[in-house]
C-alpha cells in the first residue's frame, strides 16, 4: 500500500474521506472472536456509483485491499479491516429511488437501511416481509449476507426479495444484473452468486428488492415447556399442521438478558424452555382457532399465553430482539448452524451433552421453525479453548445431520477455517476458482470466507 497521506490525498480527488477512522473499525461480533482490526486505513463515504466505480479503478490499479461496510451490524468479523485498506462505507448511498406499486418494487441504494425499506413499502399500502434483524442494517449488507431473520419460516431470506442488481465489479466496471422480473433462466445467474458473497466479489450498489401486499394481522404466541426436549420436539408438529410468521425456540436462561436491556417483563418463566410463535389471522375469532390447533399438535405445554394487543406483541418482541444485547459481554460468541428442523432436537441432545463434559455453559435460542440454531457459549475459565473443541464437535454433528455452520450470520473472519475443514476440496476449488475470476488481484474483502 502507498503512504497512507498519499492514498488520503488522490482520494480526496474522488470522493469524501472521512478522517474518523475509529468508528469503522469494528461490528457487532463478540470481542473474543473478533479479528483484529488494522488501523492503517482510509474510510471513503462516495455518493454515487461513479464515485465508487473510480475508487476500486484506483484501488485495483495499485493493489490496495477494499473492505466494504454498510450499518456495522454484522456477527462475524466480515466488515473488520484486517489489512491496510480502503474502506468504503455506503451510508451517503442512501436513496430510495423508485417504489413501483404497479411491479411492486422498490429501487434503492445500498446503503438504506431495513427501516427505511420497510417505512417506503409501508407508505403505500404494502409490505417488505422478511425482517433480517437490527433495522439499522443496510439493504447492501443485507444482500452481501443472505440476511435471514425471524420470519424466514414463511417468507424465506434476502435471495427470495432481490430482482435486481447494479454492481462495480473489481476492475470498476458497473455491471447491471437482473430486473422487475420474477423469472429469469438467461445463462448462468450471476445476481444471485454475488447474493451472500460477503464483499469478496464486487460491490453492491443499487437493488431491485420484491415488495408484497400487507398480510394478515399479526398476533403472538408464548407456549411454556417443562423439558427443552418437549419444547424443540413440537416445532415439527406444528409445522405439519400450518406456517407461522416465526417459531422461535428460547431456553428460559435466555429470557432474562432480554428483560435486563429493555426493563420489560416476559410473560412466563415456567418451565426450560418456551416456543414464541408469530402467527397470521383475519380476525381474533380465527386466532383463537389457530391457537387450539397449535396447543394441541405441541408435546406437553404447560400453557398458552396469546398476546393480541399491539403493546404486548411488542413488548414480546421487543425482549426477544435484545437477548444478544443483554448477552453479549458474557459470550465468547454466537453460533449459528442450520439444521433440518427435525433434526434439531438430536443436534441439541448431542452439543448439550458435550457442552457438559467440557464445563461450557451454552445459552440457546433461535429461529427454531428454519432450523437457525443460536448456541451462545458463556465465558468461563479456559473457556476460548472450551469453545474451540465445542464448536468442532458441534459444526461435526450439523454436518452429520445435513445441516451447514452458519444460517445466517456468513463466514466472514470467524468460521473461514471452520468452512474450509467443512466444505469438499471439489468445493473449495470452484469457490477459489471464482474468486480468482471475479477479483484476480485479490483486493475484495481480503482474508474472509475464502481465498483465491
Amino acid at each position: 500500500m502507498s503512504s497512507i497521506d498519499e492514498v488520503v490525498a488522490n482520494l480526496r480527488l474522488i470522493t469524501y474521506v472521512d478522517e474518523n477512522v475509529e468508528a469503522y473499525l469494528h461490528d457487532e461480533t463478540p470481542k473474543d472472536v473478533a479479528p483484529k482490526p488494522n488501523k492503517n486505513v482510509v474510510v471513503v463515504k462516495p455518493s454515487s456509483v461513479e464515485e465508487v466505480s473510480k475508487i476500486v479503478s484506483y484501488a485495483n490499479e495499485y493493489g490496495i485491499p477494499i473492505v466494504v461496510r454498510g450499518g456495522g451490524t454484522g456477527l462475524s468479523g466480515g466488515a473488520v479491516p484486517i489489512k491496510p485498506s480502503i474502506v468504503i462505507s455506503m451510508e451517503r448511498l442512501n436513496r430510495i429511488l423508485e417504489v413501483d406499486t404497479k411491479n411492486l418494487t422498490i429501487t434503492c441504494e445500498a446503503g438504506v437501511t431495513l427501516r427505511e425499506l420497510i417505512e417506503a413499502a409501508e407508505k403505500v399500502g404494502l409490505s417488505f416481509p422478511p425482517h433480517p434483524g437490527d433495522e439499522s442494517a443496510t439493504v447492501g449488507g443485507m444482500i452481501s449476507t443472505n440476511a435471514g431473520g425471524v420470519r424466514a419460516v414463511k417468507y424465506g431470506v434476502m435471495r427470495n426479495y432481490v430482482l435486481g442488481l447494479e454492481v462495480v465489479l473489481p476492475n470498476g466496471e458497473i455491471l447491471k444484473l437482473g430486473g422487475k422480473v420474477i423469472k429469469n433462466v438467461s445463462g448462468y445467474n450471476l445476481m444471485h452468486l454475488i447474493i451472500g458473497s460477503e464483499g469478496t466479489l464486487c460491490i453492491v450498489t443499487k437493488a431491485i428488492i420484491r415488495i408484497l401486499p400487507k398480510s394478515k394481522k399479526n398476533y403472538t404466541l408464548v407456549i411454556p415447556f417443562e423439558s427443552e426436549n418437549d419444547a424443540i420436539e413440537s416445532v415439527s408438529r406444528i409445522l405439519s399442521i400450518l406456517t407461522p410468521l416465526a417459531i422461535e425456540y428460547i431456553e428460559v436462561d435466555a429470557i432474562k438478558y432480554g428483560e435486563k436491556v429493555t426493563g420489560k417483563k416476559w410473560v412466563s418463566k415456567d418451565g426450560k424452555a418456551h416456543l414464541m410463535l408469530i402467527i397470521e389471522a383475519k380476525d381474533e375469532d380465527e386466532l383463537i382457532e389457530i391457537a387450539e390447533k397449535i396447543e394441541k399438535a405441541c408435546e406437553n405445554p404447560l400453557n398458552i399465553f396469546v398476546a393480541s394487543s399491539i403493546k404486548e406483541q411488542r413488548d414480546l418482541l421487543e425482549i426477544r430482539s435484545m437477548f444478544y444485547e443483554g448477552l453479549k459481554d458474557e459470550i465468547i460468541d454466537i453460533m449459528d448452524v442450520s439444521i433440518p428442523t427435525a433434526n434439531i432436537p438430536e443436534y441439541l441432545r448431542r452439543c448439550n451433552k458435550i457442552a457438559k463434559n467440557l464445563g461450557l455453559k451454552i445459552v440457546t435460542y433461535g429461529h427454531a421453525g428454519d432450523g437457525n440454531v443460536h448456541q451462545h457459549p458463556l465465558k468461563c475459565e479456559d473457556g476460548k479453548e472450551k469453545y474451540e473443541k465445542f464448536k468442532r464437535e458441534a459444526f461435526k454433528i450439523a454436518k452429520e445431520l445435513g445441516g451447514f455452520i452458519t444460517g445466517e450470520h456468513g463466514v466472514g473472519f470467524v468460521k473461514k477455517n471452520n468452512l474450509a475443514e467443512f466444505l469438499s476440496q471439489s468445493e473449495l476449488e470452484l469457490m477459489k476458482g471464482i474468486k480468482k475470476l471475479f477479483d484476480p488481484n485479490g483486493i475484495m474483502n481480503p482474508g474472509k470466507v475464502i481465498d483465491a
